[in-house]
């Protein structure tokens, strides 16, 4: 390997890891103080660089926020993969995606994301836009499949967009929301959580089974 590519892939190695410093210390920061409180030449001391580096990575705090926002977007993204509603019958993809809801609730760095949301969005509105513009589509998406099923007959919901927060609700009032308003979450295992929210859902929108049998003689 030539002098030259070598300092080019150690260039490329620092620049990366200028910019997770950078982002490791806007999420502490803005955690801790709010958006609006930190200042770029704050966010270059906390990340332990310089004021040029800083700006050679981001030229704003928006753009770090949008960067934050892109990784929350990962998160999600592996939370509802693409392809999951076809990983068998309805129970099982419901059982699936609460585990990887609860999954993601898990992760630090998605909770102090949020609660950064919910402290600044008030004050800097766009915050709440930009975070709606990730986080709706899944919810949609699962209001999809809720359409889908109730369309083939499988599940009986007049309103897929209500059942899916229903859905999302129940998992977010045991694993997110006592996080969020500093509780202690409920002594429940995760996987009971998962089951039991599961079976509260399929209660109330699965079609009795003698309607199913009927919908397949008749197709």
């Amino acid at each position: 390997m030539e002098l030259r590519e070598m300092n080019g892939m150690i260039q490329k190695v620092a620049r990366g890891g200028s910019r997770e410093a950078i982002v490791e210390a806007a999420s502490r920061l803005f955690l801790q103080r709010g958006f609006g409180s930190v200042s770029m030449d704050e966010l270059a001391e906390a990340a332990g660089l310089a004021r040029r580096t800083l700006y050679n990575q981001f030229t704003s705090k928006e753009e770090i926020f949008r960067e934050m926002l892109l990784r929350v977007s990962g998160h999600l993204e592996d939370a509802f993969p693409p392809g999951i509603e076809t990983q068998g019958d309805v129970e099982e993809v419901l059982r699936l995606v609460a585990r990887m809801i609860m999954e993601l609730h898990r992760r630090p760095e998605y909770l102090g994301f949020l609660r950064m949301v919910v402290a600044d969005s008030r004050q800097f509105p766009w915050i709440a836009e930009e975070f709606a513009a990730v986080m709706d589509p899944l919810t949609e998406r699962l209001g999809r499949y809720v359409a889908h099923l109730t369309a083939m007959g499988v599940l009986e919901c007049r309103n897929p967009t209500l059942a899916a927060h229903q859905f999302m609700g129940i998992l977010n009032e045991f694993s997110l929301w006592p996080w969020m308003m500093g509780r202690e979450r409920l002594a429940v295992p995760a996987e009971e959580i998962v089951e039991e929210t599961v079976q509260m859902f399929l209660r109330h929108y699965r079609r009795p089974r003698s309607d199913e049998a009927r919908n397949d003689d008749a197709a």
